[in-house]
């Protein structure tokens, strides 16, 4: 036996994207609801945190499932969910998705050492209590999320000794002039200028290896000046992001270059399936916003309301597009990983196992790449883009993540049934 709920409009995902949406589809739809996975509302980038956003989720007629995670759609309509261990399946007539996204992560020699995370991996891991005050931290990778991080952490009390990104130079300032457009990320911008000041930061530059027996004790830089070493106890990388975009391929949407395909409602190919926020871009918070709002309201039947944010979506994918071309990672990052540089860690597959297959199936029947607990959400982007062939990620089969027997049982009835 399974719960059972019934919505008129269902939400997946109770980040920016999916709270603006539940907020606008509340003001008129009936019955709303929102399941994510996280412990509350808020996503990856508030995590938990109250703010206007999340205090008017608390506020609207909209039915939160917190610790709830999508994993399969056993019929039409239908979604099946897994709350703590226990099978939940959410009968809708819209559905929303706000899947949000993920980092990436590149494989070089070392970064399967322990303390070597993502970016934003650390910047979480330090919001939920872990001890950074005095501990040494190098940041690597590629765009302005490294900022943020450097500055939460070095707030927080860690010593940043250096932030690399790998952009050139050239193509940061071509930027930096680009944001008049938006004179809030000017702000933005200018406070975390002064939040770093005194920390060493490099453009042109990259992780080489990261050293050390079983824990990282040092990076290896490239620099534009030479290799420089750094010693550290957390080396922070992310090359940018990665759109969540697995369940809504398992639904049939429709994608395009790894992103969810929508129309100017965000409707996609799916008819009665919407999509906000990163699956059909990366943009940032205030994209994400704009886009869950003309979603919720679209849904919700109400698209005059939808239409009068047209503009502000336009101005924002602008700003998404320069954020693309500024930090776009270079050729050089894709021969990072030696032969035997391990690029799945859950199967512990080689660069040299993984490249001798013909592709992502045989890379998963021959060499279990991407067969581990993360389903291949680490290594398909970071062997896409080393091997440059394409298909690795975006893996559409059920369930989405690993559940629990019942709730697999639980899909298996409701095939049955449907």
């Amino acid at each position: 036996m399974f719960r059972e709920e019934h919505c008129g409009i269902l939400i997946a995902g109770a980040g920016p994207a999916g709270i603006a949406a539940a907020c606008a589809a509340a003001e008129s739809a009936p019955s709303v609801a929102v399941l994510d996975d996280n412990i509350a509302p808020g996503g990856q980038i508030w995590r938990a945190k109250e703010n206007r956003w999340t205090a008017q989720l608390r506020r609207a007629r909209v039915r939160v499932f917190s610790g709830t995670q999508a994993v399969a759609s056993p019929g039409p309509n239908t979604i099946l969910a897994e709350q703590n261990g226990e099978p939940l399946i959410f009968h809708f007539e819209k559905l929303i998705l706000a899947t949000g996204a993920r980092e990436l992560y590149l494989p070089f020699p070392g970064w399967t050492l322990a303390g070597v995370t993502g970016a934003g991996g650390l910047q979480a891991l330090a919001q939920s209590g872990l001890p950074v005050e005095g501990k040494r931290v190098v940041i690597a990778g590629s765009g302005p999320l490294l900022l943020a991080v450097a500055a939460h952490l070095r707030a927080r009390g860690a010593i940043v000794d250096a932030i690399a990104e790998q952009a050139p130079r050239e193509r940061l300032l071509r930027f930096a002039a680009e944001l008049w457009r938006t004179p809030a990320k000017i702000a933005q911008a200018a406070g975390l200028q002064w939040a770093l000041r005194g920390v060493p930061r490099f453009t042109d530059a990259w992780p080489i290896a990261a050293n050390g027996d079983r824990r990282v004790t040092s990076v290896t830089l490239h620099t534009p000046k030479g290799t420089r070493r750094f010693n550290c106890d957390y080396l922070a990388c992310g090359f940018g992001l990665v759109a969540n975009v697995e369940l809504p391929a398992l639904l049939g949407c429709e994608l395009r270059a790894g992103l969810v395909a929508v129309d100017a409602w965000q409707r996609t190919s799916a008819g009665n399936i919407f999509c906000a926020g990163e699956p059909t871009g990366i943009g940032g918070v205030d994209r994400s916003l704009v886009e869950g709002r003309i979603a919720g309201y679209a849904a919700a039947g109400r698209h005059r309301h939808a239409q009068r944010l047209f503009a502000a979506r336009r101005r924002l994918h602008a700003f998404s597009s320069a954020l693309e071309r500024a930090f776009a990672l270079r050729d050089e990052l894709r021969t990072l990983a030696g032969a035997h540089t391990i690029v799945c860690r859950c199967e512990d597959v080689t660069l040299e196992k993984a490249a001798a297959q013909a592709g992502p199936r045989a890379a998963r029947l021959h060499a279990r790449c991407g067969m581990g607990a993360c389903q291949g959400r680490i290594c398909g982007p970071a062997l896409e883009f080393v091997l440059g062939r394409a298909g690795a990620s975006g893996h559409a089969r059920p369930p989405v993540f690993p559940v629990a027997m019942a709730t697999l049982a639980a899909c298996r009835e409701e095939e049955t049934n449907a």
